[in-house]
């Protein structure tokens, strides 16, 4: 297990002298604490991958230094970083057994039977695995395959980070929640540094105590999944994150005040020193905008339909030219096409070129 320091860290594939703009992870500096249960969360191309090959030693950086627990790993070949990594296709032997595959990892390094033997059958346990260690593995459903992969990835106590590669992408829907909360436990019983890639936010949310957002090569925000979901620091993860994701329009913001299509919202804090020039948006989650009947004073939008989720309606709405989604309140009924919009202050966020600014109180 590791504490893990990534600094100044950029990679292009193109070489070091490639513009700067076309690097596939542009630089960052980031600590990732002994234990902890870490995401890297975005879309296809955002350079997610290529931080994990890099941490891994699959590429070697352009630039930067990545260290394990102060040491300067960079250098250093992939069997020497001592890290475990499962991919997204099951890597096993079909002609061993369930058990020997557990094994192998063990075996491959000279540990001792019986070391090995109770390792193996902790993880097995912790896997549901126990009934299948003697069986071959060649026949085995996908999903028991995948947790085989994992058992691989995990029955080394001594690694310094377990990384996984979009491990549950080829496994049934169904499944994924099963084994999404069975990694979770094995986090907690094993106390390994885990880092997991994924573009789906819900496995993100699940897994993860701390998830790091990426988008066109850049970290834009690292938190809990409850920041992210409350203060988005940047556009993006207001957009990514969340089901429907966050409003975000065009405005003209000033004082405590922002107007939208010419109609004003209060704002909690003062915005009186926005920078020159600045692309401005106001930011907001559909569960902190509600749908009412118009009046004097709210915000008018069209209706466009109702999406009903059970539990939650969202109406969709259009504001001008620009979408939107707000909330529909339990029992509420929209005469017509025409409603007004009620926010919650305390919700709306302001952001200059993508970028959130705080205000003043």
């Amino acid at each position: 297990m590791a504490r893990i320091d990534l600094v100044d860290l950029a990679h292009a594939y193109g070489g070091n002298d490639a513009d700067p703009d076309s690097f596939a992870l542009k630089p960052i500096s980031m600590t990732w604490r002994q234990g902890g249960a870490y995401a890297l969360l975005g879309p296809s191309g955002c350079g997610k991958t290529t931080l994990l090959n890099l941490i891994s030693g699959i590429v070697a950086p352009s630039r930067g230094k990545i260290l394990f627990d102060g040491a300067d790993i960079t250098p250093l070949s992939t069997q020497r970083r001592n890290i475990a990594q499962v991919f997204q296709f099951p890597v096993i032997y079909d002609t061993m057994t369930v058990g020997q595959n557990l094994a192998f990892p063990l075996k491959n390094r000279g540990v001792p039977r019986a070391e090995i033997d109770a390792r193996v059958t902790e993880i097995a346990k912790l896997l549901d695995l126990t009934p299948y260690l003697n069986r071959k593995a060649t026949r085995l459903t996908a999903d028991a395959k995948q947790k085989i992969s994992l058992g691989r990835g995990l029955v080394r106590a001594d690694v310094a980070a377990v990384l996984f590669d979009e491990p549950l992408t080829v496994i049934d829907p169904a499944l994924k929640w099963e084994l999404r909360s069975k990694l979770k436990a094995l986090h907690r019983a094993l106390d390994l540094t885990m880092i997991y890639v994924t573009h789906d936010q819900t496995e993100a949310l699940t897994f993860a105590d701390t998830v790091v957002v990426m988008h066109d090569g850049r970290v834009v925000q690292s938190g809990t999944p409850q920041e992210l979901f409350d203060k988005p620091a940047h556009t993006f993860v207001g957009y990514f994150i969340g089901s429907p994701g966050m409003n975000i329009v065009p405005a003209v913001v000033g004082g405590r005040e922002a107007r939208i299509d010419g109609h004003t919202i209060a704002l909690q804090r003062a915005y009186d020193h926005l920078p020159a020039g600045a692309k401005i948006e106001v930011g907001v989650r559909p569960e902190f905008v509600h749908v009412a009947a118009p009046a004097p004073g709210l915000l008018s939008a069209n209706i466009e339909r109702i999406d009903d989720l059970g539990r939650v309606r969202f109406a969709r709405v259009r504001i001008g030219d620009v979408k939107f989604a707000a909330r529909v309140p339990q029992g509420f009924t929209i005469p017509g096409n025409e409603a007004g919009l009620v926010f919650d202050p305390s919700r709306v966020h302001i952001y200059a070129d993508s970028r959130l600014v705080e205000g003043t109180v």
